[in-house]
């Protein structure tokens, strides 16, 4: 009996609704398939020869692979017994949301494999912090998963600006202090990137743009230096950590402690016993 090829795949899910990763280990040889969403990955380990709609193509290890929706393609492993890759989906109503609602209609990806540092770093920052929400039990709603969608929102932009056949979209207005406000008003509860994006007018992608020129970083990162500040201020005040943590809207005491040291330099503990606190 023939053993089959050794094959490990992990499917896992988002914080939103029509995307989708995957986690492939894998000797398997792909037949000629298709997707109905777009997608894009990294190849972190091997290489692969694959033939799709714009062509047969070689990818190595650290290069970005994408496809198209109704895209045939193939694949197999190439000089090596196996490949390792990751991938993000997304439905095309997705794609136009990042555009801040304008259809993508025939946009395409302009190549199936790409080598692009920048998106590189955007897509495995991606796959670094959905692995965060995952730790954080999934939580739609918190910073986390703001986080994550801000990535996805970067990789989308560098993927339609520079390796597509879009249209590039003109500048146009939008207030982000109101985006500033919103945060600031609850830093428990963090906000979507739709919620922003609709309270300007702007695209996702824009949005975050914009708010980092104004500001220094984008929103995701802003939010969690006013809950270190905010957490700072608390247990000046004779709030334990624990508690402090909580009232500031991280996930746990461990959390406030990696954020807050960044931020100052120094643990909440330390600056616990600097207060004079037990």
């Amino acid at each position: 009996m023939k053993t089959p090829p050794d094959h490990r795949s992990q499917v896992f899910g988002t914080p939103w609704e029509g995307v989708h990763g995957t986690a492939i280990d894998s000797a398997r040889h792909y037949g000629r398939h298709w997707h109905s969403t777009y997608g894009i990955g990294l190849l972190d380990h091997g290489a692969q020869s694959s033939a799709s709609g714009r062509g047969r193509v070689d990818a190595y290890a650290g290069d970005l692979i994408t496809t198209n929706p109704g895209e045939v393609h193939d694949g197999r492993p190439l000089g090596g017994p196996s490949r390792r890759w990751r991938m993000v989906y997304f439905d095309a109503a997705v794609m136009a949301g990042m555009r801040g609602g304008v259809a993508t209609g025939s946009v395409e990806f302009t190549r199936p494999v790409l080598k692009d540092e920048r998106l590189v770093r955007t897509l495995r920052r991606l796959f670094a912090r959905l692995d965060e929400w995952h730790r954080a039990a999934g939580n739609r709603a918190g910073a986390e998963a703001l986080a994550c969608e801000e990535s996805l929102a970067e990789a989308c932009a560098l993927l339609l600006d520079g390796h597509s056949t879009a249209v590039p979209q003109p500048e146009i207005g939008g207030d982000v202090r109101l985006v500033r406000e919103r945060l600031a008003d609850d830093l428990l509860a963090a906000p979507t990137l739709d919620e922003l994006a609709a309270m300007t007018g702007l695209g996702k992608y824009q949005v975050l743009r914009r708010f980092e020129k104004a500001y220094g970083v984008p929103p995701h990162a802003w939010l969690l230096l006013q809950r270190a500040e905010r957490a700072r201020g608390l247990i000046r005040r004779g709030t334990g950590l624990a508690d402090a943590a909580a009232a500031s809207g991280f996930a746990d005491q461990s959390h406030m402690t990696r954020i807050f040291a960044r931020q100052f330099g120094f643990t909440p503990g330390a600056w616990q016993r600097t207060c004079g606190l037990p």
